[in-house]
């Protein structure tokens, strides 16, 4: 299989702070790498960073065999195409005219489009299930068409990259069944290779060839979703006492979070804050017995050292 994806050593730090450090990752046609990983793990960076918003200060990214940031705009656009968290399409543009957008690579100086273009878009409004939606106005669809509009977008650049960050965010069951199950079988037919982010740990194992575990910039684990979608792990990453277990039909991982012991740890918390609570009015009350013009009323809890002193 040809490597589509090569990312060595790459190291991104914003404002003094470093938020990728040395992460590699290969990914080859045919084959959906997940990305995992805790919020602030760098996820959305590292994307930002593979498809040339952002440039690392170290190390190398590679599509194709290509350098990307040797690259132009257009150059990149048809190498790679991403499905962003966000979403940020035209209301007043139809499904069509979206999806369009897609073939802006391709198109001549005067912008207008080729029966080939037509064509591609129309196959890609069939795939995706948007067809009798392409007249429809972006602004008059739900959420999870929305999501399938910017698929695809993506899937009209005809790249041998795609990139995707958070695509089941705020989808329901149905939709991210059908979103997923669509980039396996565009996988399949077309080569693709999908770098995936992903919060849903229990997708990854059905629709994901390879799973990343990314924490604080850096990567933890990488291998097959069984492999790096471990106890120790999850833990580690999480901070969070989890079980792991099979799936009663495919084996694949199911992560379900200790609900006992997160109780405990709430309950912990909150005897913590409680004790914390009482020993600073212990504190305030040791200060009145030493300075009498001190009045309980002029305060409001929780107090600082400073202030009872004060």
């Amino acid at each position: 299989m040809r490597t589509m994806l090569n990312v060595e050593k790459v190291c991104f730090s914003y404002n003094g702070k470093e938020i990728l450090h040395e992460v590699s990752l290969q990914i080859h046609s045919g084959e959906v790498l997940a990305v995992v990983g805790p919020n602030g793990a760098g996820k959305t960076t590292l994307i930002r960073a593979i498809s040339g918003v952002l440039s690392p200060q170290k190390g190398l990214i590679q599509v194709a065999g290509m350098d990307i940031t040797k690259l132009n705009p257009m150059q990149r656009a048809r190498h790679l195409a991403v499905v962003p968290q966000a979403r940020e399409l035209p209301s007043t543009f139809t499904v069509f005219q979206t999806v369009m957008l897609g073939r802006t690579p391709y198109l001549g100086w005067l912008g207008k489009a080729a029966p080939k273009d037509e064509q591609i878009v129309q196959r890609v409004l069939r795939s995706t299930q948007l067809e009798d939606l392409a007249e429809r106005q972006i602004g008059e669809l739900s959420g999870g068409e929305q999501q399938r509009v910017l698929l695809a977008r993506a899937l009209a650049q005809n790249t041998p990259l795609l990139l995707l960050d958070e695509p089941t965010a705020h989808l329901d069951l149905q939709h991210q069944s059908h979103l997923l199950s669509l980039v396996r079988q565009t996988v399949a037919q077309c080569g693709l290779a999908v770098l995936l982010a992903i919060h849903d740990l229990n997708l990854v194992g059905l629709y994901a060839d390879r799973a990343l575990l990314l924490v604080n910039g850096e990567v933890l684990s990488m291998g097959t979703p069984a492999e790096v979608l471990t106890k120790s792990n999850l833990e580690r990453a999480y901070q969070v006492s989890v079980e792991v277990i099979p799936h009663p039909k495919y084996g694949t991982p199911l992560i379900l979070p200790d609900g006992n012991k997160l109780a405990q740890r709430i309950e912990n918390s909150n005897l913590e804050s409680e004790h914390h609570h009482f020993l600073q009015i212990d504190q305030l009350v040791e200060a009145m017995e030493t300075e009498d013009e001190i009045l309980l009323g002029n305060y409001h809890f929780p107090l600082s050292s400073k202030e009872i002193k004060g």
